[in-house]
């Protein structure tokens, strides 16, 4: 047995609140319980009444979380969606356990002082940890709950979507400690206060950062078709709406994810038709090619089109697991046949790279890519304006999948201090310039072409230019204050020793 009924009912509970606080991130969008959606959780933690316990509401409310955030994902895993859930929870144990540790006693004015610092870093470890390509990606933190908020989205600029998290978790757990009963009063009061304190700041930092300096303006036209069956029909409906443009002076024209299903290097005749396309349009064209070439490698590819032919190529390189490749084939390749994972493997690009288009400098992205703040630190520090990333989303359609991948963009573009363009084949498209501002937003259900006037930017953001310092200060402060345990019980140790050859020696001259 693990636990009795009135445990059970706790883990449902905590369960509960990992969902509740899933809402806070779109399409629901309740941005405003992040900043208390965790407190039900942080009580529940603290009067677990073991570590064990604790262990099992942490995996709870993370199951809760990931099964209501991801729920559209679940059926393409089959079979596999229990286990899938099960191993998300995982991710909460550590933070359920830390949490029970520093808040199950009455809390001091030391184990406030630990609480506030050391409880956000195990979660932003957490949340970089499962950030890793081969994992998932960065979907679903916390920090992008904020999205919508300007002046508390400015603070990703200095440390990126961590940042925003280890806010949130600090006023979570202030808040958490000003109602657990037992702790002094005047101990609650500063802990409230703390709380207040670092929100306001998070918001006045944003209200008072300047706006970016523009370095020119470009006119983006997107061409979202929706789902087209059959690659000749689709690229025949990316053409006809293209056409539409003419007039419309566009700089440049964006198709979304495997918008070209077929190799245009083996079909003269496609070929032709993309070139015909630049010209009619008067800009070159961004089409997605996911097709086999000569060799047989699958790729999903970037290429840029002009009147004269082709002039640039971006290879992706970050694969979603499954859905684009099968981790350890060999091991796990049965997989596919009870699953929707991918029956062959794509290839990967080498590198990332800018397509210079009308005098602008465009860093290419592709999907699931767009998740990772890394590559879009890079690309701002080899010099792209604007960064254009083709998506799609077929398989998911209709699915909460598009709203959470089309928000995500403002915090890059925040984080990078570059615009950011989306162009869904099917999904929602959308835009933002590099302060976060939304500039468009097409929907799934709307099909046809969007122009966008995008004011280009080439700003430094402490996040592009010290990285990621907040992960790295984190797993510091987690490692100090593992060492600052270990040295707690050591002397604990020696203290109980000490007093036990002091009593027995006190018994030997009473003899």
């Amino acid at each position: 047995m693990t636990g009795s009924p009135s445990r059970w009912r706790m883990r449902l509970a905590a369960a509960a609140a990992g969902a509740a606080l899933a809402l806070t991130l779109p399409p629901a969008g309740a941005w405003w319980w992040a900043w208390a959606g965790l407190v039900p959780l942080l009580v529940m933690l603290a009067r677990a009444g073991s570590f064990r316990e604790a262990a099992w509401r942490g995996w709870s409310a993370a199951a809760g979380f990931f099964g209501t955030l991801l729920h559209w994902l679940l059926p393409s895993l089959g079979v596999f969606a229990p286990l899938a859930v099960a191993v998300a929870g995982l991710f909460w144990v550590p933070f359920g356990l830390v949490a029970h540790g520093l808040l199950r006693r009455p809390v001091s004015p030391v184990g406030l002082l630990a609480a506030l610092p050391v409880l956000p870093s195990v979660w932003v470890v957490t949340e970089a940890v499962r950030s890793w390509k081969h994992l998932g990606g960065a979907w679903g933190l916390l920090g992008l709950s904020q999205w919508q908020v300007r002046p508390v989205l400015a603070v990703a600029a200095l440390g990126g979507v961590w940042l925003l998290s280890f806010l949130l978790v600090a006023v979570n757990t202030g808040l958490a400690v000003a109602v657990l009963r037992g702790a002094d009063r005047r101990i609650r009061a500063v802990a409230g206060g703390a709380a207040v304190v670092l929100a306001l700041a998070a918001a006045v930092s944003g209200v008072l950062r300047p706006g970016p300096a523009e370095a020119g303006t470009m006119r983006v036209a997107g061409v979202q078709p929706g789902v087209v069956p059959g690659p000749e029909r689709r690229l025949a409906e990316h053409l006809r709406l293209t056409r539409g443009l003419a007039g419309r002076a566009p700089d440049v024209v964006v198709w979304g994810q495997s918008s070209v299903a077929l190799d245009p290097a083996r079909r003269p005749g496609a070929e032709r038709a993309l070139r015909r396309a630049a010209a009619e349009a008067g800009a070159d064209l961004l089409v997605n090619v996911d097709a086999a070439d000569p060799s047989g490698r699958i790729t999903k590819s970037t290429r840029q089109y002009s009147a004269a032919g082709l002039r640039g190529v971006y290879v992706k390189q970050r694969l979603v697991p499954f859905g684009e490749y099968v981790p350890l084939r060999p091991l796990l390749g049965w997989i596919a046949d009870h699953t929707a994972a991918a029956g062959q493997d794509r290839a990967t690009g080498d590198a990332l790279t800018i397509l210079p288009v009308a005098g602008h400098r465009i860093g290419p992205l592709i999907s699931y890519e767009s998740t990772f703040p890394d590559m879009r630190r890079e690309l701002a520090r080899m010099g792209a304006d604007v960064v254009i990333v083709q998506g799609s989303l077929t398989t998911f359609h209709g699915s909460w999948a598009h709203a959470q991948q089309a928000a995500s963009e403002a915090v890059r573009a925040v984080e990078s201090g570059r615009p950011a363009v989306l162009v869904e084949l099917d999904g929602t498209s959308a835009a933002f310039d590099a302060r976060g501002g939304r500039l468009a937003w097409m929907p799934p259900d709307r099909r046809g072409t969007f122009v966008v006037e995008v004011p280009l930017s080439r700003e430094v953001t402490p996040y592009v230019r010290w990285g990621d310092w907040l992960p790295a200060l984190a797993g510091g402060v987690l490692a100090a204050a593992a060492a600052a345990l270990a040295v707690r019980r050591a002397g604990r140790g020696r203290g109980g020793r000490l007093r036990a050859r002091i009593s027995r020696s006190g018994s030997g001259r009473g003899r």
